[in-house]
């Protein structure tokens, strides 16, 4: 049956484990190349344009061997010119591989029915699997998971849910803070929750982030307001007043606590520029292991 990752959930924890111990190994020997993707194809249909997901994409494809090709939105047009099952069908047939970054979740998971290929998700409005793979990595290499605290603060979004979901599955106390309207669904409070029974973690909603950033260990945050969501960014901004990842907040945190954000952050809203170019700052860190994460992936469903 073809393997695709649409979700986190799509992943157990022991699988996370394994893909980013291969993300790991392929970071200290960078010059090694892989030949998982040796002689495949792998389509990148993004729906949304960014920096770090694409260029980390197609270099993973390449250095496993593969060849990426990259259609820009409006070449494809999911969804409105074309049927997510018409792109599906056709693109299974040519490639052997897609990567898809979109709005809708039901894109993907319509891709995923109609392709007969492996899809993995590289965002959607719902999830931001690869991002918390990444960002998991980097925890990892600053202090480590098991028993340490993770504070996001912020929208209760894609990023968010992917993150609390796989950090609870590495042992971790994750703390969501979230103004009200914006907290993190209950379902994925759930299933992260699940995951952090098995591993010896918690999850915790608290909406004062003050509360919440006491004596953390990483301290993480994003936009405000994300693509699509421009109209009602006004709202937004009135809506998480209090809630920005300053000087002042990060001094609640633990003295040696990380701070991460997925980027491109809004300076001066959900981050201040001292905090996101200070030396606690792990942010770069993650855009390079996105490739490496990335990486790991795709050399563990195509293995």
């Amino acid at each position: 049956m073809t393997r695709s990752v649409l979700t986190v959930c799509d992943l157990s924890s022991s699988e996370i484990g394994q893909v980013l111990d291969r993300a790991r190994e392929a970071k200290q020997d960078r010059r090694r190349r892989g030949t998982e993707l040796e002689g495949l194809t792998a389509l990148l249909i993004f729906q949304k344009p960014s920096l770090r997901t694409r260029v980390s994409f197609e270099l993973a494809v390449s250095n496993l061997g593969g060849r990426p090709l990259y259609l820009s939105p409006p070449e494809v047009g999911l969804g409105e010119r074309e049927t997510p099952e018409d792109v599906g069908g056709v693109a299974g047939r040519y490639c052997d591989l897609i990567i898809c970054r979109t709005f809708d979740q039901s894109n993907l998971e319509r891709l995923a029915a109609s392709s007969g290929v492996p899809v993995v998700n590289a965002l959607s409005d719902w999830e931001h699997p690869c991002q918390a793979l990444a960002d998991v990595l980097t925890i990892r290499e600053h202090g480590g998971t098991t028993g340490r605290t993770l504070t996001y603060v912020g929208d209760g979004n894609n990023v968010a849910r992917s993150l609390a979901i796989a950090a609870a599955g590495e042992g971790m106390d994750v703390r969501i803070s979230s103004p009200s309207g914006y907290e993190l669904d209950s379902a994925s409070v759930t299933e992260a929750s699940n995951r952090a029974a098995a591993s010896g973690g918690s999850v915790s909603l608290v909406s004062d982030p003050d509360v919440a950033v006491s004596r953390a260990d990483v301290v993480y945050t994003d936009t405000w307001t994300s693509m699509g969501q421009e109209l009602e960014a006004k709202q937004r901004l009135e809506d998480f007043t209090g809630y920005q990842v300053d000087v002042d907040l990060v001094g609640k945190a633990s003295p040696d606590a990380s701070v991460m954000h997925c980027l491109p952050a809004h300076r001066g809203e959900e981050i201040s520029d001292d905090v996101l170019d200070g030396p606690r700052s792990v942010v770069l860190d993650q855009a390079e292991n996105r490739l490496h994460a990335q990486q790991a992936l795709l050399a563990w469903l195509f293995a």
